[in-house]
């Protein structure tokens, strides 16, 4: 289902019309915000501008091909599984009754999806994990710091900003997931392809 909506976005893209605001990708849904009186006045729809955009939609639906979609972009991104800045990786391991070697190890085996964007900019929802280390959220959430690793559920993600959060922390990574100064505040995308890689605490502090 997220591969379609990939493609609709895509689809959406190479059709954008005057009056389209933004194109918001999800794990099985697609938002796209519009301006209706832009829409009515311009393109004139016989009934409503609302009307305009189903169709639209469902001629994206119809029309997109998710085997034609660009060849995604793949991130390798360093984590550094470490104490500091892994707080619920021993208690992880416990839970889940497995070491927490093994738990970098199936982390970093898997090159993960993008499903969406959301909950705050630049958070990247990846999935899925392997089953062994699949774990459910926090009972409470706690201060997160940015570029957090954690996972929560089949789920795993990386906070771009200090926050509270309810996922469980086993790694943090030294790049910045959202610069509001940058050109490009958020650099990866729904659709792209992640693989993290273990390294050590004083690489981190050399890579930041």
């Amino acid at each position: 289902m997220n591969r379609k909506v990939m493609a609709m976005a895509a689809w959406l893209r190479k059709h954008a019309f005057d009056g389209l605001n933004n194109i918001i990708p999800a794990y099985s849904s697609l938002t796209v915000s519009y301006d209706p009186y832009l829409i009515k006045t311009r393109y004139q729809p016989a009934s409503t501008a609302f009307d305009w955009i189903k169709d639209l939609l469902q001629a994206a639906y119809n029309q997109s091909n998710e085997n034609s979609t660009a060849s995604p972009a793949l991130h390798r991104i360093p984590v550094c599984y470490e104490e500091e800045y892994a707080p619920d990786l021993d208690t992880l391991a416990l839970h889940l009754q497995i070491t927490t070697s093994e738990i970098i190890a199936l982390h970093t085996a898997v090159v993960y999806r993008v499903y969406m964007i959301g909950f705050l900019p630049g958070f990247a929802y990846l999935g899925t994990v392997d089953d062994k280390i699949a774990a459910p959220r926090k009972a409470q959430p706690s201060s997160v710091m940015a570029g957090s690793v954690g996972i929560a559920g089949k789920q795993t993600g990386i906070y771009p900003l200090n926050s509270p959060g309810g996922w469980n922390i086993i790694g943090r990574i030294p790049l910045k997931m959202f610069d509001p100064h940058a050109e490009q505040p958020v650099w990866m995308q729904p659709g792209d392809a992640v693989q993290f890689f273990p390294i050590t605490a004083r690489e981190f502090k050399t890579r930041q």
